[in-house]
């Protein structure tokens, strides 16, 4: 790999739907989507990797605590907050742009209200909640504007 790839270069004022972002599938999977280990390791690894867009697939857990895994397969499942957490620690190792968290839900209402306190709580302000009106794209902030900032997608 060239290291010169590595490194930013471009214009980083354009509105966010400007670009291409490296994003990934199933993050939360060490091997294949129908018996594989989930493993919060993961998400370290896509984001050091470059990664700026992961996801997150979240289904109700046991005692009130929201899960990742992939839902109607085999695979292990993990806790939501260990997750956010590892995120959290390595979201902006590579670089400051921000982290999009494409959170597939499947929660009840109570365990969705846990998954946002723990978005909250974890990432504190480093958790973009402006509101952006979709209409025009022109509009949307950009990644520089973003810098150190957690955005999610559901």
């Amino acid at each position: 790999c060239n290291p010169l790839h590595g490194e930013v270069h471009q214009d980083m004022e354009q509105p966010l739907c400007h670009y291409f972002i490296a994003s990934s599938h199933n993050t939360y999977l060490s091997g294949d989507q129908l018996l594989s280990q989930s493993r919060p390791e993961m998400y370290a690894r896509a984001l050091q990797a470059g990664c700026r867009c992961v996801e997150v697939d979240c289904w109700d857990g046991p005692d009130g605590e929201p899960v990742v895994h992939h839902g109607y397969t085999l695979t292990s499942k993990i806790l939501f907050r260990d997750v956010a957490e590892t995120i959290n620690k390595y979201a902006f190792v590579k670089n400051e742009f921000p982290v999009i968290l494409s959170i597939e839900n499947h929660c009840s209402i109570q365990q969705q209200k846990k998954i946002a306190q723990y978005l909250k709580e974890i990432f504190g302000d480093k958790l973009d909640l402006s509101s952006v009106s979709t209409g025009d794209p022109r509009q949307l902030p950009s990644p520089q504007d973003l810098k150190g900032k957690i955005l999610v997608k559901v």
